[in-house]
């Protein structure tokens, strides 16, 4: 059984064009996500899903640089690119997260991604954000090829196109799915940790440099909590306005 991520990501976004190469302290959003996912042990390969249009050539180049793999396809139809990719690749598990998650927490990943391994023949699907009680921006995806396949084979609106489990998620009689509840001291859906906008790198770049000064890389989501709700209240305000498109 071959455990695959893919990393949803491209550089022609309408609100924050360029995001996933934004830098902190000299390395870009995508940097800090896949060093994250690097920690999961159970993974075999890292694969970033980009599109064929000319603007992801500086991704291209920042995958070859650092031999991140990588998969170019449709740029409207997320859906088929990361099916394809997940084909490409032999997936037989695909744990999917998008390019805008940087500062994504990997005990959360390992809890999906165990979850699922533990009830991969009860449900289709495990996830965390279909019912947020996360914070935004902590979103995990795991589920079979399969269910991949059979989704991608199903769906025909645009917007489940665009979003690659939004067809999953829409079609509950059809997969059986598992969405993980957060616990009471990672619970607060409102917190926008995802990189949506000018006021969320800033707030991404200001929590990366604040633990970077206490030598703590890989700073999980409860470390975020404690901080903003004891000692930097008002980094909160920085992003709080956004409104958010939805979950994938």
């Amino acid at each position: 059984m071959k455990i695959v991520s893919i990393i949803q990501a491209r550089m022609n976004s309408n609100r924050l064009p360029g995001k996933v190469l934004m830098r902190v302290d000299r390395k870009p959003m995508i940097g800090y996500l896949v060093d994250r996912l690097k920690k999961i042990k159970k993974i075999e390969e890292i694969i970033i899903s980009t599109t064929k249009n000319k603007k992801d050539r500086p991704l291209i180049n920042f995958c070859k640089r650092n031999k991140i793999k990588f998969y170019r396809g449709s740029e409207k139809n997320v859906l088929k690119r990361v099916y394809e990719t997940a084909k490409l690749y032999k997936a037989d598990v695909i744990l999917f997260i998008t390019g805008d998650c940087p500062i994504i927490d990997i005990k959360i990943i390992n809890k999906v991604l165990n979850y699922f391994l533990k009830y991969k023949k009860k449900f289709d699907y495990v996830g965390n954000a279909f019912l947020r009680s996360f914070p935004d921006g902590m979103d995990v995806h795991v589920f079979h090829f399969k269910t991949l396949e059979k989704n991608f084979k199903m769906v025909n609106k645009r917007l489940e196109k665009e979003h690659v489990t939004l067809g999953i998620k829409n079609n509950s009689k059809k997969f059986k799915i598992k969405n993980l509840i957060a616990p009471k001291k990672l619970f607060w859906p409102e917190l926008g940790l995802t990189l949506d906008e000018r006021e969320d790198f800033i707030l991404i770049r200001n929590l990366i440099l604040h633990f970077k000064k206490q030598k703590k890389l890989f700073f999980d989501c409860k470390n975020i909590i404690d901080l903003l709700k004891y000692k930097k209240a008002h980094w909160v305000d920085l992003n709080s306005h956004i409104i958010r498109k939805g979950d994938n």
